[in-house]
């Protein structure tokens, strides 16, 4: 097989791909709405769901889209004249909050620390204080902001105790770090085609429950390209999305899907744990400091705070990187400088160590080692 130039990206998504998801898309042009094309959806949708759901009960809905897609078609199709209750303590919790606002929805904004644990007895101390019924609660699984994992199966005791269907934005911890819709109560859950699955961007994934999706079918839309029961209603009499999907992309998501089943969603985790640990030894080693606690640490994307030194500008920093073929991401917390690296994707922890030798020599050669105090 020919292969591509192998850039290592350690931003939070999109991951490095094999060379073999990368030719899946090279494929003869074909018409969407053949029904060759129509199978190949079905098989991946069939897939997804079966990775962490019975597909008798569930399903997966797919959209032309990035991860966002995903969340804001369930929040915007699901809730309805009742409140949801958004716990947001990261960036991506923030952002479910403006999409709500964004649709008018009358929500309730859970406000936590975005590097330590969801107090529980608080949120859910929250949930009864609300002033209207709380129909729906929306959480992110792994916060991307800094690697912070939350308890979702608690979370999901809370919501069934106050018969609340649990939304979960699983962009970064779907197909690595194991799930179970049914266990775990998630009524409605969002990922991506980019990150831990390891394909192209570009196709949103909802996975919801078959009944609860049944139950929204009579409400008055709010959108339109993101309807969710639309599009589930229209697959599952056509076999096709209602619009042009990327169809490429499709084939290169079929390819890492087949990719993931050879080597496993524990096995996968397993290497990026690996990776992470070399990553951690490593910074600790050169004094540097990470956001969350190992207890509560996703171990796929950590949060690091950024030297105190005259010499350090993160730009100048990922630029050395880059033109070394490594790709790095700033943070997103406020006032709090850090950076973020991430370990998911096509990549080993002999990658991570490499990486580790370059971010050495590069404080080195800014004078600014805080190795050794």
């Amino acid at each position: 097989m020919q292969t591509v130039k192998r850039n290592i990206l350690l931003n939070p998504g999109p991951a490095t791909t094999t060379d073999s998801v990368k030719f899946a898309q090279v494929v003869p042009d074909i018409c969407p709405r053949e029904k060759e094309f129509g199978q190949l959806m079905a098989y991946v949708s069939n897939e997804l769901t079966c990775l962490i759901a019975d597909p008798n009960e569930y399903t997966t809905v797919l959209f032309g889209g990035s991860g966002t897609a995903a969340v804001e078609s369930i929040i915007s199709s699901v809730v309805d004249d009742e409140a949801a209750v958004i716990v947001n303590n990261g960036a991506y919790g923030k952002r479910m909050c403006e999409i709500a606002e964004s649709y008018g929805l009358d929500y309730f904004e859970f406000n936590c620390a975005p590097d330590a644990a969801i107090d529980l007895a608080a949120l859910e101390l929250f949930i009864r204080s609300c002033p209207r019924t709380v129909s729906h609660l929306a959480v992110v699984h792994h916060e991307t902001t800094t690697g912070l994992l939350n308890d979702i199966p608690s979370i999901g005791k809370i919501c069934d105790n106050y018969q609340i269907d649990m939304i979960v934005d699983a962009m970064s911890s779907f197909a690595a770090i194991p799930l179970s819709m049914k266990d775990m109560n998630i009524s409605y859950l969002a990922a991506s085609s980019n990150k831990n699955i390891q394909g192209m961007a570009g196709v949103a994934i909802c996975i919801a429950n078959k009944n609860k999706l049944e139950n929204i079918r009579h409400q008055k839309p709010r959108n339109y390209y993101l309807n969710l029961y639309a599009q589930f209603q229209y697959f599952s009499i056509n076999g096709q999305m209602r619009f042009t999907p990327p169809v490429q992309t499709l084939y290169a998501l079929k390819q890492a899907i087949d990719e993931l089943k050879q080597e496993g969603i524990e096995q996968r985790y397993r290497r990026y744990c690996r990776s992470w640990e070399t990553l951690i030894n490593r910074i600790t080693e050169l004094g540097l400091k990470y956001l969350v606690n190992n207890k509560h640490h996703s171990k796929i994307i950590t949060a690091i705070v950024e030297p105190d030194c005259n010499n350090y500008d993160f730009n100048d920093m990922h630029d050395y990187f880059y033109d070394r073929g490594f790709t790095i991401y700033p943070g997103k917390i406020g006032e709090l400088k850090t950076f973020r690296i991430a370990n998911m994707g096509d990549i080993t922890y002999e990658d991570m160590e490499a990486f580790s030798t370059l971010l050495e020599n590069y404080l080195s050669q800014i004078h600014c080692m805080e190795k050794g105090g």
